[in-house]
């Protein structure tokens, strides 16, 4: 029996494709977790797992640095069971079980709670975090976790800053890490460097028992639709834009901007002293031009381990070389 060259080759192209993807997905998370210093040498992990694509795919990526890594550090996968009515409650124990993970489901009736108190037709989001929130915080407190490891994505944290930008009048988004608001808990997003086309094109490969939220039913916040919206066709036309935009929220220049609490214009005076951080707006524009997809690398994927185990006690960067991750 001949083999279809065609098919062949078509097969082979979708297999590099999706090992592109995988390196692509866990090199960008090694890189947050190094340069927000996310995880450190004997860290538990609650990860918060809904059932939607993002948090299945941060488990998975989680669970393969886990293996690599030369530190220790514990994961333990939280679901919290809202009792919205039809919620496949068997998915998650069955899914986490084969996978050989230690789990928690915690069951809270918030559905009734966000029913009862938000109108028909208005927005329940905003009261159904707050709700998950504190539920969550408790967890951890009672599993023991100090790290606590929220699935948002790159579009999540842009499409956060623009809505700020937008309608808040304000240069805000979710930051990469953060102190909870109980002060007990380190809050991490591990996947703040990755697009969610390719949490979506992950989650299609590994087959993930993707459970959608029927909270909302087909309400939708039309807010952060028409941001995403806009983020999308904007990365049609051009993904570095969209990278570059998301790039500039960690390149901030006070003295440039108009906040007089991050830079003291009250008081500024000349010094008398050249200044290259000084006055540029008539200097000749240089753009920045990157794009993760670019840094592919088709060496094996690899963990520097030469450091010693009492060296990378609290920082991966001694851990991983992230370009041939």
């Amino acid at each position: 029996m001949q083999t279809n060259p065609l098919l062949s080759a078509a097969n082979e192209k979708l297999r590099q494709d999706n090992n592109k993807l995988t390196k692509r997905i866990i090199r960008e998370t090694a890189n947050a977790i190094v340069d927000y210093n996310m995880i450190e040498d004997g860290d538990k992990v609650m990860v918060c797992l809904s059932g939607g694509k993002d948090s299945y795919g941060m488990l998975d990526v989680l669970m393969t640095l886990q293996k690599r890594a030369p530190i220790k550090f514990e994961l333990v996968a939280v679901n919290l069971d809202q009792k919205q009515p039809g919620f496949p409650e068997e998915v998650l124990p069955n899914y986490l079980t084969n996978i050989g993970i230690p789990f928690h489901i915690e069951n809270q009736d918030t559905y009734s709670i966000v029913k009862r108190l938000i109108p028909e037709g208005k927005t329940t989001c905003s009261l159904c975090s707050r709700l998950r929130r504190g539920i969550l915080y408790r967890v951890a407190d009672e599993l023991g976790c100090n790290k606590i490891a929220l699935g948002h994505h790159r579009d999540d944290i842009l499409a956060t800053f623009f809505l700020n930008l937008f309608y808040a009048a304000k240069l805000k988004t979710m930051p990469p890490k953060l102190v909870s608001d109980d002060g007990k808990h380190t809050v991490i997003r591990p996947l703040a460097y990755v697009p969610e086309k390719d949490l979506m094109a992950y989650a299609e490969l590994k087959q993930f028992p993707i459970i959608p939220c029927n909270l909302c039913g087909s309400q939708e916040n039309l807010k952060r639709k028409e941001v995403a919206n806009m983020l999308r066709a904007w990365e049609k036309e051009s993904p570095k834009k969209v990278w570059n935009i998301y790039k500039s929220l960690s390149a901030i220049s006070p003295s440039h901007l108009m906040d007089r609490n991050l830079f003291d214009f009250v008081n500024l005076r000349p010094t008398g002293v050249a200044d290259e951080d000084g006055d540029k707006a008539f200097d000749a524009d240089t753009f920045a031009d990157y794009s993760p997809i670019e840094e592919e690398d088709s060496d094996e994927d690899r963990i520097d381990a030469t450091t010693s185990q009492s060296d990378t006690s609290h920082k991966f960067q001694k851990i991983i070389n992230i370009q041939k991750l």
